[in-house]
């Protein structure tokens, strides 16, 4: 990766992180995105209703997903296909398959989700509609930071949120 690019990725995901920590700071489960077309931002997302305590608990409110509803909401014409995902974790196959769906090419994470990340999903392998699809991830790029989120998170006897799963033994022992 050029330097000028690094550095373009890691200043957005240092704002996917504040959307991660925000959602921390509310007990949610830390991610956060951010959705970028020629160095604007155009949504951010983070987290919502991942907690026991929660009116609605439920696995659609994902970081991603908020992003992406909020910038469906408004009528736009950026070609799809431009725009960047920032997401403090690799999204799950719902939130992956979602954003190809809707056209989203371009996908930058931190923190890998050894439990139920989506983005090795060999494209060219499925059905017709997936199997042309060309999708440009870039991985890992502020993972420490992102790891040091989900750590609190997990390390927090109060937070219930896939307390004994894979995920949290896998990032607790990193």
């Amino acid at each position: 990766m050029k330097e000028a690019e690094r550095k373009t990725h890691e200043k957005f995901m240092r704002i996917a992180l504040e959307q991660a920590r925000e959602a921390l700071a509310q007990d949610e489960f830390p991610v956060g995105a951010i959705l970028v077309h020629d160095d604007r931002i155009l949504a951010t997302g983070k987290r919502e209703n991942s907690q026991e305590q929660k009116e609605v608990v439920n696995e659609i409110d994902h970081a991603e997903i908020v992003a992406l509803r909020s910038f469906l909401a408004r009528e736009s014409d950026i070609p799809m296909e431009e725009i960047t995902v920032y997401s403090t974790m690799e999204p799950c196959l719902m939130c992956y398959s979602t954003m190809i769906l809707n056209g989203i090419r371009n996908i930058v994470f931190a923190y890998e989700d050894v439990m139920g990340g989506g983005t090795n999903l060999p494209l060219a392998q499925l059905n017709p509609l997936y199997e042309v699809m060309v999708v440009d991830i870039v991985d890992h790029v502020l993972r420490a930071e992102s790891l040091d989120l989900f750590k609190k998170f997990f390390a927090n006897p109060e937070n219930n949120y896939w307390k004994d799963s894979l995920l949290a033994s896998y990032t607790l022992s990193q």
